[in-house]
C-alpha cells in the first residue's frame, strides 16, 4: 500500500507545480522560471488548449512531484510517441516509489494511446537517475545527441533566408 496518489493535475495545483519546476531547476543548477514564465506554465497546463499533459504526486494533501509529458510522432513506426519532458520528486521522497509509479502510469498511458515509444532524456551527471531508469527497463541511446537552438540563435535562424 502506498501513501501517495498519482493523478492528473488540476488548476489548483498550479502554484505547487511551479514551485516544483523551480526546485527541479535548482537541482539541475539552472535558472528556474521567472514570474512571467510561471504564468505561461499555468496557462499552458490548464488553459483552453493545453500544450502538455501533467500528472502530480500527492502525499498527505501536498503535491510532492510531477511528470510533464506530451505526444510526438515516429514516422518510422507510424505511431505516436510519449515524450516525458520532466519527472521530479522532492528529494526526501525519492525512495518512496513515486518515480516508479509515475513511469508505470506513463507506460500504461503510452500503451493505451497506441504509442510505439516512451522516451525522455537524462543529464549525463545524474547517475542516480540513469541507474533508476535502467532498473525500470530503459535503454540509454549513446548514438543520439540532443540538438537545440534557443535564444538569439533561434531568432537568427528564424530571420535567415535559407542561403
Amino acid at each position: 500500500m502506498t501513501d501517495f496518489l498519482i493523478r492528473p493535475a488540476a488548476p489548483a495545483d498550479g502554484p505547487a507545480f511551479v514551485g516544483l519546476v523551480r526546485a527541479l531547476a535548482e537541482f539541475e543548477k539552472l535558472d528556474g522560471p521567472d514570474d512571467d514564465a510561471a504564468a505561461r506554465l499555468a496557462a499552458h497546463a490548464f488553459g483552453p488548449e493545453p500544450r502538455f499533459r501533467l500528472l502530480v504526486a500527492e502525499r498527505a494533501g501536498a503535491v510532492v512531484g510531477y511528470a510533464l509529458y506530451f505526444l510526438t510522432y515516429s514516422t518510422f513506426l507510424a505511431r505516436p510517441s510519449l515524450y516525458l519532458e520532466d519527472l521530479f520528486v522532492l528529494p526526501p521522497l525519492r525512495s518512496a516509489g513515486i518515480g516508479t509509479a509515475f513511469l508505470r502510469r506513463l507506460a500504461a498511458e503510452a500503451v493505451a494511446l497506441g504509442c510505439g515509444r516512451f522516451e525522455w532524456t537524462v543529464l549525463d551527471w545524474n547517475t542516480k537517475a540513469q541507474d533508476f531508469y535502467l532498473r525500470m527497463g530503459a535503454r540509454m541511446l549513446p548514438e543520439w545527441r540532443v540538438c537545440r537552438v534557443d535564444g538569439e540563435r533561434l531568432a537568427a535562424l528564424a530571420r535567415s533566408d535559407g542561403t
